[in-house]
């Protein structure tokens, strides 16, 4: 790992955030189906869905980078993804990366302590050490503050267009 973003993750609290591996697929499945509305719970169980995430993950390694928290070195309470993706290469800038911080999820008894702070900056600096010339997130109106304050900042050249246009 970059010698940057060790820094970065020894100044987080309590030092319990880290790079996600495939060691943490069950927690990591945990906090997606906590995090998912009631009907899409119906639709498949939580074993399924863990399998299903993690051949995800196994075909998608190299795009996607999960943050987790964990608490007693196991039960991952949080996390964050950065999605790293190419961009089209320009002249004299043939490699370039695009970042957007994914699924971001504390479990609510341990919100209010920074994990997600500190999730978010080590998957925005990873993404940064990686290349990335901008990191973006897509956010709920709550979580907006928390983002600001984070460095992220609204622009009027980053649009969007729904997909019924």
């Amino acid at each position: 790992m970059a010698p940057e973003l060790m820094a970065v993750l020894r100044r987080l609290p309590a030092r319990k955030i880290r790079r996600g591996t495939a060691d943490d697929i069950d927690g990591l499945a945990r906090l997606l189906w906590l995090d998912a509305p009631d009907e899409q719970l119906d639709q498949l169980p939580l074993e399924a869905f863990t399998a299903d995430l993690a051949h995800w993950w196994a075909n998608h390694q190299d795009s996607h980078h999960a943050f987790v928290a964990d608490v007693d070195d196991h039960e991952v309470v949080g996390m964050a993804w950065a999605a790293l993706l190419p961009r089209t290469p320009r002249p004299g800038a043939t490699r370039r990366l695009a970042a957007d911080i994914q699924t971001v999820f504390v479990m609510p008894q341990y919100r209010g302590q920074g994990i997600g702070s500190a999730l978010v900056d080590a998957a925005a600096a990873y993404a940064t050490q990686a290349g990335a010339a901008r990191v973006t997130v897509h956010s709920g109106r709550k979580a907006v503050p928390v983002y600001e304050r984070l460095g992220f900042a609204s622009t009027p050249q980053l649009l969007q267009r729904p997909p019924d246009s």
